[in-house]
């Protein structure tokens, strides 16, 4: 087990290498740039991320005015929105932000500055990288946490109940609620629940809109903390769990249908074994396996993907927004950090559920790729 583990580790570093390099050649190949960020604020043409959301106007980088000290001549420059700037004002952008280094070079030495953890600060914020993520970490891990422990601690055993009814009553209406629960977009769900139970509602105005906690925090005693974030998650919480919850409840079911039509489980039964007995003894081993290999892909869904339009929506200052607001601005120190970061935490939660196939079924050895 421990030299499958090393290899697994060793080779994190590779797969890792590739994810950073081939984001890091497209983004050579992108329009914009924090350099033209920059110029597009000095013309008073950017706008902010979350402005784009809503429909906030402007042309990023677009313009053509001179700015005064920039002399009044019309320079040649490969950033738009430059006409007219002293060439060395430009350069001294370029130098601020890295730019004034070939490509390979400024991608050796991000690599080298990352297996440090050395993440530097972000290009327009005056904060460290790491303390930007640790911000927004208090923010993304109650809501990533909360919908993954709920979605599966009720999504396996509504779906283990499913497959044992199978065909009955109670499968038939669980699955249209699901079915339709997996059809529904998790931002249209968080709007229908703000109509419904937001402050302010006509109907029932008991949740509140924004925010994980009340403006009077420091004032509560310490019980009442935990009270008072479920009171405010509860509606973006049930936003996020609706996709992931249909989705772990039909996995589940499926694989379960799978193992008890095999010629194990009626070999068992003949033998005098109760339904229980095959169930949990044998069937459930076998089953959890395909659920325990998608733990990986909803636990970074739930923190990192799934999250952007529910913190939107509900004006959450998580991780999800951080990332595509660093995307949308061209904050390419926070992109690649955030990047490097989420990606070496999946890799690792990914041989985590790996060797949790030999906590469900002792059978399993990956030395010899035997069951």
């Amino acid at each position: 087990m421990l030299s499958y583990i090393a290899r697994r580790v060793l080779l994190m570093i590779p797969t890792l290498l590739g994810i950073m390099l081939i984001s890091f050649i497209i983004v050579q190949f992108a329009p914009g740039g924090p350099v033209e960020r920059v110029l597009a604020q000095l013309q008073g043409n950017d706008t902010s991320a979350t402005s784009r959301i809503s429909g906030g106007g402007g042309d990023f980088a677009g313009g053509q005015q001179v700015q005064p000290g920039g002399g009044g001549a019309e320079t040649t420059s490969k950033y738009r929105g430059a006409q007219g700037l002293d060439p060395a004002f430009i350069k001294q952008l370029e130098a601020q932000f890295g730019f004034d280094k070939p490509p390979a070079e400024r991608f050796v030495m991000m690599m080298w500055n990352y297996i440090r953890f050395d993440f530097g600060k972000s290009y327009f914020r005056d904060t460290s990288i790491l303390q930007l993520i640790k911000e927004k970490l208090w923010v993304s891990i109650p809501l990533g946490l909360s919908m993954t422990f709920l979605s599966y601690m009720i999504s396996i055993p509504l779906g283990i109940r499913k497959a044992i009814k199978d065909g009955s009553s109670f499968d038939t209406w669980t699955s249209a609620i699901v079915i339709v629960g997996y059809a529904i977009p998790g931002f249209l769900f968080a709007i229908l629940l703000i109509v419904l139970f937001g402050q302010g509602s006509s109907f029932f105005p008991f949740f509140p809109l924004r925010g994980l906690y009340s403006d009077n925090l420091s004032q509560m005693p310490w019980y009442m903390v935990p009270i008072d974030l479920l009171y405010h998650i509860t509606l973006p919480l049930l936003s996020m769990m609706l996709g992931a919850f249909a989705t772990s409840t039909l996995l589940t079911k499926n694989s379960f249908l799978d193992e008890i039509r095999k010629q194990y489980v009626l070999t068992a039964r003949m033998k005098g074994l109760t339904d229980r007995q095959v169930l949990y003894g044998h069937v459930f081993r076998n089953a959890m396996l395909i659920v325990i290999a998608g733990f990986p892909g909803a636990f970074i869904h739930a923190f990192f993907t799934g999250s952007l339009l529910i913190e939107t929506v509900f004006s959450l200052d998580g991780l999800g927004l951080l990332s595509y607001e660093s995307i949308v601005n061209r904050d390419y120190a926070v992109v690649f950090a955030t990047l490097y970061i989420f990606s070496l935490l999946g890799l690792v939660v990914n041989l985590v559920s790996d060797l949790a196939y030999t906590w469900v079924d002792p059978r399993i050895d990956f030395e010899t790729r035997e069951v």
